[in-house]
């Protein structure tokens, strides 16, 4: 699997977008978010990636002005209730244990996770503990990490082993009682 086909499978997960609609209020543009309706200044937003809705299909750009989206090379005006979203970042230690597996280790707890109707940003803790293993020549250990859907709760186990070969396990149970393990070992 290359980096592209991470970045895709990453891409595509459900629950990645913070959405909402912007709206042009005493002289400054205002998000209302759409699960909350909190409402921020679109300021506290600038120079982030963002995507606008505009003729049936979302438009990839950075905010670079209030009210401005740089789309490449040209400037996109906002309008008063245009629909936008911003990508949501995923926790630190996550992403950095992401990084770490194999490949295939990658895609199956990705697609399992995703299977079991729950998304890589519903991660709410994640501890790596493989991150305090580096430059050790055996690493072996356990990660944590726990997922919330709004509807139901995901603890992940994930028990690895590299040395002579690369062993990883995750072990994921749901709050309903259902539990699944897949195992990857090459």
């Amino acid at each position: 699997m290359k980096r592209q086909q991470r970045t895709k499978l990453i891409e595509y997960q459900s629950r990645a977008y913070t959405k909402g609609t912007i709206e042009y209020i005493n002289s400054q543009w205002v998000f209302f978010e759409e699960e909350t309706d909190e409402a921020s200044l679109l300021e506290e937003y600038l120079n982030r990636e963002m995507e606008v809705f505009r003729h049936s299909h979302w438009k990839k750009g950075v905010l670079c002005e209030e009210g401005k989206l740089k789309i490449r090379n040209e400037i996109l005006f906002l309008d008063h209730n245009d629909k936008v979203r911003f990508r949501k970042p995923l926790l630190h230690s996550l992403e950095q244990l992401l990084e770490k597996i194999s490949d295939d280790a990658f895609y199956q707890f990705i697609t399992h996770l995703n299977s079991l109707q729950f998304s890589i940003y519903d991660c709410i803790y994640c501890h790596n503990h493989l991150d305090f293993l580096e430059g050790a020549k055996r690493k072996e250990g356990v990660n944590f990490l726990i997922f919330d859907n709004q509807e139901m709760i995901c603890n992940v186990q994930h028990h690895f082993g590299y040395y002579e070969k690369e062993h990883d396990r995750f072990e994921f149970t749901i709050n309903n009682g259902r539990r699944t393990i897949i195992e990857k070992i090459s």
